[in-house]
């Protein structure tokens, strides 16, 4: 059967078969498939995407956090479609490429201080993978070697990726208790979250409560720790837990006192999702390695980064008897057709001026949350740039949702019926739409929440006043 009968045959397809199939054959990441409810999605356009059946939704999640410009953009279309014309893929074991060569060097050019040697991997959790090796591996063979120094230290409820080493160093259980007889000891701090201090401490002593717990660790355990790895400002998967202002710069100032190196976790907060370029930018902290994945081709193709210094780089510099090369890699790191989305993405950022021109945006966002803030079932709204959360409750600020119960999920599906898409984190909603949504979209993304939390609140009410009357 050629490819041509192929397609033509696939686009005869039934919609409803298309779902039958979806749910069938294909095994969806992160998702109890006895209760998955199919949704597939044919083409997308702009903020919107469109399913089979014709129906639309607002991408209120940028397809899990990566959606930079927003879909079908012309420029990043363009890219991949020249670069196809070159060459689709080549490897990067022994040789280069063009284009890959040149993010690199955009990559060195825009990230913080001296960061210039760049690694490229084909996700998230690679990106964190490949750093993690690369700081075990400098240890050994610096110019003073520290082999006792194997360690890692890692934030409570972090999350850094599912394989093996990422999964290790990520403190979520719900996402890896699983397989915890497969991942190796880390060292794990408190998440710094100001609304988890004790009740001597108040707010404003936040950073210096956290980094005062860090230090001690450090002071104790620094001989034999490699590195510390945080997602700097706002840990995503852990329910958007904004760290208090001057945490990352004090974190920088005490792993370079006591000689740990700091691996940031960028994966989500890179390429303007905050406001700045990177988080680290904000503080103006410089890390060891910077791990960057999502927005990166703007969410067109898989495509991530360990980027490092000249110092580090050089540890794994010599002949090749030496053993000093970093024996780690992916086929397709690097892929020429991810590079050029990737050169296109950083091109419309600089062209396009997006994050000088976010304010209206973000001021559409602050006025969505402070309308959502006043609902009796939000117990908390919290924002940087144009990533946002909206934390429920069933009352007080500090209760929460019966777990069974799934209150995040179902206000999530009620959305779908309001042509919004979103996906939460638990009972914590996760509102980070493409940087291209307008304050119009925006809106219609705040008035369908607001009225899809008044519906599955409401029905929960009801189911609660019904067993207290029996």
């Amino acid at each position: 059967m050629t490819n041509e009968r192929i397609h033509n045959d696939e686009m005869k397809v039934n919609p409803s078969q298309l779902d039958a199939w979806d749910g069938h054959y294909h095994w969806h990441a992160f998702t109890q498939m006895a209760e998955y409810e199919p949704l597939v999605i044919e083409r997308a356009e702009g903020v919107w995407l469109f399913d089979v059946h014709g129906n639309r939704y607002l991408d209120g999640v940028s397809s899990l956090w990566c959606n930079l410009h927003g879909h079908q953009h012309p420029k990043i279309k363009a890219a991949i479609r020249d670069q196809l014309d070159r060459v689709a893929h080549n490897t990067s074991l022994g040789m280069g490429n063009s284009t890959t060569t040149l993010l690199a060097k955009r990559l060195a050019e825009i990230t913080p201080g001296n960061l210039e040697h760049v690694f490229f991997a084909s996700d998230g959790s690679s990106a964190v993978e490949s750093a993690l090796k690369m700081a075990f591996q400098y240890w050994r063979q610096c110019d003073t070697p520290r082999p006792e120094k194997t360690k890692y230290l890692a934030l409570g409820n972090a999350y850094h990726g599912d394989t093996l080493g990422s999964a290790s160093v990520g403190g979520i259980a719900r996402f890896h208790a699983m397989f915890s007889p497969l991942l190796f000891e880390v060292i794990r701090l408190p998440s710094p979250d100001p609304r988890r201090l004790p009740a001597d401490q108040p707010t404003e002593n936040a950073a210096e409560y956290y980094l005062s717990q860090l230090e001690q660790v450090l002071a104790d355990r620094h001989e034999e720790i490699a590195a510390m790895v945080l997602e700097p400002l706002v840990q995503g998967a852990a329910g958007m837990i904004f760290h208090p202002p001057g945490y990352l710069a004090g974190v920088r100032e005490l792993t370079r006192k006591y000689d740990v190196l700091l691996i940031t976790d960028e994966i989500v907060t890179g390429f303007g999702r905050l406001g700045t370029m990177f988080a680290c930018d904000q503080e103006q902290v410089v890390p060891d390695f910077l791990c960057l994945g999502k927005s990166i081709t703007g969410g067109y193709l898989p495509l991530s980064a360990a980027i490092t210094n000249a110092d580090i780089y050089a540890a794994f510099l010599g002949t090749s008897a030496s053993g000093r090369s970093f024996m780690h890699g992916h086929t397709y790191a690097g892929n020429p057709l991810a590079a050029a989305a990737a050169l296109a993405t950083l091109e419309i950022l600089e062209e396009e001026k997006t994050l000088e021109r976010l304010a209206p945006q973000c001021e559409q966002l602050a006025q969505i949350l402070a309308t959502l803030s006043a609902h009796p079932h939000v117990a908390e709204t919290r924002q940087k740039g144009m990533l946002a959360a909206v934390e429920l409750t069933p009352g007080e600020p500090q209760s929460r949702f019966p777990e069974d119960q799934r209150i995040g999920y179902q206000v999530c599906r009620e959305a779908l019926r309001h042509e919004v898409w979103l996906r939460p984190l638990g009972d914590v909603l996760v509102i980070m739409p493409p940087l291209s949504t307008s304050t119009e979209e925006l809106k219609f993304l705040g008035d369908a929440l607001l009225q899809s939390i008044d519906v599955v609140t409401r029905e929960f009410a009801k189911d609660q006043a019904a067993v207290h009357s029996q």
